[in-house]
C-alpha cells in the first residue's frame, strides 16, 4: 500500500487570478487575514503577464500558488488549477473565490458548519456589493433560483432590482444554485461531476455545476450567517457585450444539458423567443452591440447544439434511477420571472408566491 504523504487541510480557498494585480492587492489581504488555521489559501494564476506572480511572491509568501501557462477561462482555469493542487495537497472542501471578493471573519467556518449540519454538498454565503455594502450583489445575493424558462434570479436580486440586506432572508435554506463568486463544495462532489464544464469558458458554469450535482441527488444551500462583499465585473464588466453573449449562450447550454424533463425543445424555443424580445429591447435602447451579442450567442448555441445533446444524453444516463430528497429538488420557480417582474411588478423575491416554488 502506497502512503499518501500530501499535507492535509480542511478547506482549500482557491482564488483564480488573471492579470489581476489590483484585485490581489485590494482583496487578498482580507482572505489571508480571515483564514482559519485548518485551511489553506491558494491562488491559481491563469497565465498572467502583469506581474501577478511576482506580487504574490513578494507580498503574500504564505499563499500557495498554482501557476498555469495560459488563460483557460474560469471553468478551465479552476479545473486545471485544482487538478494540479490535488497532487500536492489534500482537502475535504474546495472554495472557489473570485479575486474581487472581500471576506469577513469566520465566513468559512459558518459555511462548513452549515453544510455539515444539513448535509449539503455545496454552499454560498450571502453576497453584498463592495461599493454599496448594505445592498445585495448581482452574483448570488442570498441564494440562486430558476424559473420555468431557465431565467436565473436570486433572493435579494431579480434582474436589476437589488434589495438592501436587512436580514429578511436570514434563513439557511436549500437553493437551486450557489454563486461561483464564493462557492464551497465538497472535494468528493467536485470530483464526482469532474469539475466545471470548460465549454462554458466563463459565466453560468457554476449553475451548470450545481444543476449536475442536484441531478445526482446532492443538495445546494446558502449559509446566511456568513457574508462577503463582491465587486463584480472583475474580468468582464456588467456593461460588456461579451459578457452578455456568454450569458445568453451559456443559459441555453445549461438548459439543454441539464433540464431532463420532457418538453425541453419547446422550453428552449420559448426561451429563444424571449431572448429575441430582449434583443429588440436592446435596439430600442440604442445598445446595438448587445443586440449583436444575442445574435452571436444564438449562432454559437446552434453550432454547439449537437455536442450539448450528447452531453445531455450522458447526463441522463448517469442520473437515471437517482433518488432525490425534497431539498435536492428545491429552488425551481414554476412561474415566469419575466412576467412577474415586468408585467406584475414583483421586484422582490418575497413578492413571489411561495406556492410556485418547488
Amino acid at each position: 500500500m502506497i502512503e499518501d504523504d500530501r499535507p492535509f487541510c480542511r478547506v482549500a480557498v482557491a482564488v483564480l487570478n488573471w492579470n489581476g494585480t489590483a484585485h490581489l492587492r485590494r482583496f487578498l489581504p482580507s482572505v489571508v487575514a480571515h483564514n482559519a488555521a485548518a485551511d489553506r489559501v491558494v491562488v491559481i494564476d491563469n497565465g498572467s503577464d502583469d506581474g501577478s506572480l511576482e506580487l504574490l511572491r513578494q507580498e503574500f509568501p504564505e499563499v500557495e500558488v498554482v501557476s498555469l501557462s495560459q488563460n483557460h477561462g474560469f471553468a478551465g482555469g479552476y479545473n486545471a488549477g485544482l487538478e494540479a493542487l490535488s497532487k500536492r495537497l489534500k482537502a475535504d472542501w474546495v472554495l472557489l473565490l473570485n479575486s474581487d471578493v472581500e471576506v469577513t471573519a469566520d465566513w468559512v467556518d459558518v459555511m462548513v458548519n452549515a453544510a455539515e449540519k444539513k448535509g449539503w454538498s455545496a454552499v454560498q454565503p450571502k453576497i453584498r456589493a463592495v461599493e454599496r455594502r448594505a445592498e445585495f450583489e448581482y452574483a448570488g445575493a442570498a441564494g440562486g433560483y430558476i424559473d420555468r424558462f431557465g431565467f436565473m434570479f436570486c433572493a435579494g436580486r431579480i434582474f436589476d432590482a437589488f434589495e438592501q440586506d436587512t436580514g429578511q432572508y436570514d434563513d439557511d435554506r436549500a437553493v437551486f444554485w450557489a454563486s461561483g463568486a464564493a462557492l464551497l463544495i465538497r472535494t468528493s462532489a467536485w470530483q464526482e461531476v469532474q469539475g466545471l464544464d470548460a465549454d462554458f469558458f466563463a459565466h453560468m458554469e457554476e449553475i451548470d455545476l450545481c444543476w449536475r450535482l442536484r441531478n445526482r441527488g446532492h443538495v445546494i444551500g446558502v449559509a446566511t450567517g456568513a457574508h462577503v462583499y463582491h465587486l463584480g465585473g472583475g474580468t468582464l464588466a456588467q456593461s460588456s457585450p461579451r459578457k452578455a453573449q456568454l450569458n445568453f449562450r451559456n443559459n441555453l447550454f445549461l438548459l439543454l444539458k441539464n433540464d431532463h424533463r420532457p418538453g425541453i425543445g419547446a422550453r428552449i424555443f420559448v426561451r429563444q423567443i424571449l431572448d429575441g424580445i430582449a434583443a429588440l429591447r436592446f435596439v430600442a435602447e440604442g445598445k446595438y452591440d448587445f443586440f449583436k451579442a444575442v445574435l452571436r450567442a444564438h449562432r454559437e448555441f446552434g453550432r454547439a447544439r449537437p455536442s450539448m445533446k450528447l452531453k445531455r444524453r450522458s447526463e441522463m444516463l448517469t442520473c437515471t434511477g437517482v433518488e432525490r430528497s425534497p431539498d435536492a429538488m428545491a429552488g425551481r420557480y414554476e412561474g415566469s420571472i419575466v412576467v412577474d417582474y415586468f408585467l406584475r411588478g414583483r421586484k422582490r423575491w418575497s413578492d413571489l408566491p411561495p406556492s410556485r416554488f418547488s
